[in-house]
């Protein structure tokens, strides 16, 4: 749940629903009260027009009292506790004429405010239902002068009422949600068009990382227009950096290796055991300068973005040189099939360094022959190197790797090839294994980071 409350994708759609839920749920209360009073007026229409019926059919006979000169056409009028009644009874409520669906119940609506205005009411009916009734008192020209008003009732079930608006709410509800639902899909439709060019910007980078391209190109937003700029001016200072570190490099390696190779010279020519101490702490400045200069030249370049190397070309050179230079051994340097297009994630100096070291390394004390393999799987660049020389022990190799430890004096080289290669693979987030080969010798596996096809 953490991950997703940083999504920006999930911010945008989770306070677009609540917007859209609470939105919905005002518009739908607001809709369904409206309907209501819509419905109620027209409710209390009814009921009015049925009260002006009565006034109209109310008349006084001889006896000077009230009676109905024909009956409401409604028949529900006529059903005993149908649920639908109408009264005429005196101001204090005692019921003079009413419907036969009253059977022998009356209505008790309470006094009006004034005389001649109808009023509406919810009372309790014969059987306990709750009703809505409209009632007027109303003083008849037949009756003698100052006699009283006469009170007119109609009354109708409450539920009757809620009948009409239960399913235009049900409708209603359903409504909302199928237009909450459209909303919501539209939106996340909508966030997922509109953060369409950040998936772009990350594809372009995943293709400048792989070295597919340089820069992130193509047309953009406006809105994204400023980040892609800062982005290419970052990579552009970011190659800068690189290519001025790579040659404070070089320099570095130059102006030490030429004042080193003048005293190498004058302890050459004088000789004496003073001689051979300066020698070997030469030899040893030499070792460690070309050891810190590549662990200096793999850092400044083992996170370079863009960095693509083609494996078959590189294997294919060092065979050739390798082949020339061991030529009085007769070696055979075997590249199994399947190398087809595998290629590194970094730069081509790096692997030629790590490759050129470890298959040197393979020529100097095999046999006969080193064979090379070279596999991928998913972004894993697997590199395999066996010779059929004497090998080393498991103390051996940890020495070999770990420290850097030179175990043959009697070999040309620095002797931290080994070591060199392991601190550039572990820059690139690859490592170096050596274990015993099959062919009898030391096989190195080399895994690095693949670079996409």
């Amino acid at each position: 749940m953490a991950s997703r409350s940083r999504s920006l994708a999930f911010r945008l759609v989770a306070g677009a629903a609540l917007w859209i839920v609470a939105a919905l749920a005002i518009g739908g209360i607001v809709i369904s009260a409206l309907f209501r009073d819509s419905v109620e007026r027209n409710f209390d229409a009814r009921l009015s027009v049925h009260v002006d019926s009565l006034i109209a059919v109310t008349t006084v006979d001889i006896s000077k009292r009230l009676v109905i000169s024909r009956t409401l056409p409604d028949p529900r009028f006529d059903i005993p506790y149908s649920g639908w009644y109408w009264q005429v009874s005196d101001p204090r409520g005692a019921p003079q004429v009413r419907s036969r669906s009253l059977w022998d119940k009356a209505l008790v609506p309470p006094p009006p405010d004034e005389v001649g205005v109808m009023q509406t009411e919810e009372l309790e009916g014969p059987d306990g239902e709750l009703l809505r009734i409209r009632f007027i008192d109303v003083t008849l020209p037949d009756l003698p002068v100052h006699s009283p008003p006469v009170r007119f009732a109609v009354a109708a079930r409450v539920s009757e009422l809620k009948a009409e608006l239960r399913p235009f709410n049900l409708a209603l509800v359903w409504s909302l949600g199928v237009l909450g639902l459209g909303l919501g899909v539209a939106v996340a439709i909508q966030v997922r068009v509109g953060l369409q060019p950040l998936r772009r910007i990350r594809a372009a980078l995943n293709n400048i990382r792989e070295g597919r391209a340089e820069h992130l190109e193509g047309e953009w937003p406006t809105e994204v227009q400023p980040l892609v700029k800062e982005l290419d001016a970052l990579l552009e200072h970011n190659a800068d950096v690189l290519d001025r570190a790579r040659t404070h490099v070089g320099n570095l390696a130059h102006a030490l290796k030429t004042p080193l190779a003048v005293l190498t010279n004058e302890v050459s020519r004088k000789g004496g055991p003073r001689t051979d101490a300066i020698d070997r702490q030469v030899e040893a400045m030499h070792r460690w300068i070309d050891h810190y200069l590549a662990r200096a030249r793999a850092a400044a370049t083992g996170t370079v973005l863009g960095a693509r190397t083609a494996v078959p070309p590189v294997l294919d050179d060092l065979r050739r040189t390798l082949l020339r230079i061991h030529a009085d051994k007769a070696l055979t340097i075997d590249v199994a099939g399947g190398v087809g297009t595998a290629a590194f994630r970094g730069e081509q100096q790096d692997l030629e360094e790590m490759l050129g070291n470890l298959m040197d390394n393979a020529c100097k004390w095999a046999a006969t022959a080193v064979r090379l393999s070279v596999a991928t799987d998913a972004d894993r660049l697997t590199i395999t190197i066996d010779d059929d020389g004497p090998g080393l022990t498991p103390v051996q190799r940890e020495e070999a790797v770990g420290r850097g430890k030179r175990l043959d004096e009697s070999s040309p080289g620095s002797g931290l090839g080994l070591a060199i290669v392991s601190d550039i693979a572990a820059l690139y987030g690859g490592e170096l294994e050596l274990n015993e080969s099959p062919a009898g010798g030391l096989r190195a596996v080399l895994m690095l980071p693949a670079a996409a096809g």
